[in-house]
């Protein structure tokens, strides 16, 4: 896979978890479903155990299989995977950080906990800071979804210092209709050092208009992924 310093862009697949009929994860479809998003859908990049591979459903030692399964058979054809660790528990989401790390993912991505929600932007700050701390060589993504969460605080007011504070911190998974928000957050990166990865995919023309630099998608029609690369 990829070098941790190269750029997370253009379109990154949110992969579902293959199930089968009796709920069990059926991990024998992995290799094909690799197979099917490089050679059929020209994809390289992914993203595995997010809303759409229903990760937060998941026990943690299913999401550790499941990422296991992503890394090794995508060794040598994808790009990049990056593994969403987000849970309710501080220390299960360092465990799943570490996990990730020690596989050989690529990146990491963190929702805000939803439970015992953080109140303002520092407490967020410090929960993402002590996660990404578990994994201190992979690069740290932020995924913003608070329609899910609960989480009411802008993207754009926790990008201000927020790599002061996690060095590691590469950019967003913006999965909000809120177009102003995502806006701002272009402002505030005008040199380009983020990644912001659009995550609405009614809204991903608008997105990448306003300067979104990918996208990560569940249902994107094929030639979307040229408009996401230019």
């Amino acid at each position: 896979m990829a070098s941790p310093k190269k750029k997370l862009q253009g379109l990154v697949a949110a992969t579902i978890t293959p199930m089968t009929e009796h709920g069990e994860i059926n991990f024998s479809v992995i290799g094909q479903y690799v197979d099917y998003l490089v050679e059929e859908q020209g994809v390289k990049n992914i993203f595995v155990n997010g809303t759409t591979g229903e990760g937060l459903s998941l026990s943690v030692s299913e999401r550790r299989r499941v990422a296991e399964e992503w890394v090794t058979k995508g060794r040598n054809k994808l790009d990049q995977v990056v593994i969403h660790v987000g849970a309710l528990s501080l220390k299960e989401s360092q465990e799943l950080a570490q996990h990730a790390a020690e596989i050989g993912a690529d990146g990491i991505a963190v929702i805000a906990p939803f439970f015992l929600k953080p109140w303002n932007k520092d407490v967020l700050i410090n929960f993402l800071k002590e996660v990404a701390a578990a994994a201190p060589a992979l690069p740290f993504y932020y995924y913003h979804i608070p329609a899910l969460t609960g989480v009411k605080i802008r993207a754009e007011e926790l990008l201000d210092g927020i790599q002061d504070k996690i060095p590691t911190f590469q950019g967003l998974k913006f999965s909000d209709t809120d177009l102003l928000d995502f806006g701002q957050c272009v402002d505030q990166n005008r040199q380009r050092q983020f990644a912001f990865l659009f995550g609405v995919d009614e809204q991903l023309l608008s997105a990448l208009v306003m300067g979104a630099t990918g996208a990560v998608g569940s249902f994107v029609f094929r030639d979307l992924s040229t408009l996401c690369s230019n």
